[in-house]
């Protein structure tokens, strides 16, 4: 079984010189493949290769990307940004001309937001690009383990949707041998309705009852609901078995069967089959259920 599902989490760390990073996906279910990347400072250009990274491995689901990266502080630098310093110490001697006080204490300045600065190595394009191919290679390998994880979900949801069409095609049956569905069981239950029509007005045509209980009879009959049925249930079971992605066309069946199980219950005729009716309304809201996780 080939069913992928759209729930799925892995991780990748790697390593370069004096920069270590990790990588985080979350992957929830989705319409569509929606990918939101959260890069800090320095990493914005590696956004577009890894959402096409993203593309090649996922077709659906809300994807969350995050990425962490240290360097360990082995060759950062702290530096003063001189201009943030001087707006805040030329602020503070105005509001403290205006209302009086104390001078600002230095350790209170540079504890500011801004004041410092932690100043990375300057790169080259060929660093650059050295490093760059390093981290798309782990991210590679986190989406890769994300595909192998859905893969084993998707097999668990192939496992539970083979067991509600199992159930679904034993109702069906059901529905289809009910005895209530014969020609003597119809004849007895309109000659019933008949019998009573008669007895409680005598006026009644007899012809003319004679053709509504035929018209009756025949919109009670299910035989071409039941016939779609099966086939749906064959449709999903090769969908189930399927190597591309199912899910959309799994959703669009199980309205069908949705679609085909409330005709099922307007004609039926006997509280037999209206039963079997509601039960395969309840076994097709849980596979629908399990399907809305599948890719």
């Amino acid at each position: 079984m080939s069913l992928s599902s759209m729930t799925g989490y892995a991780r990748a760390s790697a390593a370069l010189d004096a920069l270590h990073w990790q990588w985080d996906i979350k992957s929830v279910n989705g319409k569509s493949l929606d990918v939101r990347c959260r890069l800090p400072p320095g990493f914005e250009t590696l956004d577009l290769p890894v959402r096409e990274i993203a593309q090649k491995h996922l077709k659906r689901g809300n994807v969350q990307i995050g990425f962490t990266a240290d360097r360990g502080g082995a060759e950062q630098a702290l530096a003063v940004n001189e201009a943030a310093l001087e707006q805040v110490v030329a602020l503070a001697e105005r509001l403290r001309e205006r209302l009086g006080g104390a001078p600002p204490q230095i350790e209170n300045l540079l504890a500011l937001r801004g004041i410092i600065d932690v100043a990375s190595p300057v790169e080259d394009e060929a660093q650059t690009a050295r490093r760059d191919k390093a981290i798309l290679k782990s991210v590679e390998e986190a989406f890769q383990a994300l595909a192998v994880m859905r893969k084993a979900e998707g097999a668990k949801l192939a496992a539970i949707l083979g067991q509600h069409l199992d159930r679904i095609e034993k109702l069906v049956i059901a529905a289809r041998d009910n005895p209530a569905r014969t020609v003597e069981a119809i004849r007895a239950r309109l000659g019933e309705q008949v019998s009573r029509l008669m007895e409680t007005n005598s006026s009644f045509d007899r012809d003319r009852l004679h053709q509504e209980a035929v018209l009756l009879a025949t919109r009670a009959d299910i035989v071409e609901e039941i016939d779609r049925l099966f086939a749906h249930i064959e449709a999903a079971r090769k969908l189930v078995q399927s190597k591309e992605p199912a899910g959309r066309q799994l959703d669009f069946l199980a309205q069908e069967f949705n679609r085909e199980a409330n005709t099922l219950c307007s004609k039926a005729s006997d509280k037999s089959l209206t039963a079997i009716g509601l039960e395969l309304k309840t076994v097709i809201d849980q596979m629908r259920e399990q399907v809305q996780n599948i890719e």
